[in-house]
């Protein structure tokens, strides 16, 4: 089990990362060759999703992820509709920093007898947008505020609300192309206060970077737009 994995990384004080591949931003015909380059680094795990997607080809992204890697892929849903059976699991997201009905429990509910269907490990995760210095994708999308980076307090009850709730994960998210990562202080309070992983993601490009997320109290840490932009920063992160 996938959660079984993480929580053994987490009483271990190991470190997972995690790449997430967008099927919007990525071509069918070049997914073989960056599966390629994810097997040779360091890489832990595959997220695959987005805020949104505007291409119909979920099913068949996976199948060829799955086709070329023995990594666990996941699914990072935007959406109800990104649900597939072509996945080893899925984040079921709940978006506990804001206040919108639709991420709440709306797509939740809709997702549910839909996931009851599949073969998926479906792992409940608390979800948390992080302010990043600009208004991201999943922000716009959600019809959210982030919460502020300079209050860490407020992630900290959040992020308790969302463990005292039962969910398995929490996921302290910049957002697609957040401007600045999440801050450091405020992932070393989350990570003291709870008990549970913690994911990080958002605007991180650097080794230096993901370190300090992972000294901060990070159990996975999560790559995305830095790898569309430069699949060469895999090499360097596991040199």
């Amino acid at each position: 089990m996938i959660l079984d994995t993480i929580n053994t990384a987490k009483i271990n004080k190991e470190k997972l990362l995690a790449i997430l591949l967008d099927p919007d931003k990525i071509e069918l015909e070049n997914l073989p060759s960056i599966i390629k380059k994810i097997d040779k680094s360091s890489a832990n795990l595959i997220f695959v999703g987005g805020s949104l997607l505007f291409k119909n080809v979920l099913d068949e992204f996976l199948k060829i992820v799955k086709q070329n890697t023995n990594l666990p892929v996941i699914l990072f849903p935007g959406s109800a509709i990104q649900i597939s059976n072509e996945a080893d699991a899925i984040l079921f997201l709940q978006l506990i920093s804001g206040r919108n009905p639709e991420y709440l429990i709306s797509n939740q509910v809709i997702a549910a007898p839909l996931l009851k269907q599949t073969n998926l490990e479906v792992i409940s995760t608390g979800y948390l947008l992080i302010e990043s210095g600009r208004e991201t994708t999943a922000s716009y999308i959600s019809n959210t505020k982030p919460l502020p980076a300079h209050k860490p307090e407020i992630a900290v009850a959040t992020a308790l609300a969302g463990e005292y709730i039962g969910h398995k994960l929490i996921y302290l998210d910049g957002g697609s192309g957040a401007l600045n990562p999440v801050s450091i202080t405020l992932i070393k309070k989350v990570a003291k206060a709870i008990n549970l992983p913690i994911i990080v993601g958002g605007g991180l490009k650097t080794k230096q970077q993901i370190d300090a997320v992972f000294n901060a109290g990070a159990t996975v840490v999560v790559v995305g737009t830095a790898f569309e932009d430069d699949t060469t920063i895999l090499k360097r992160i596991s040199q």
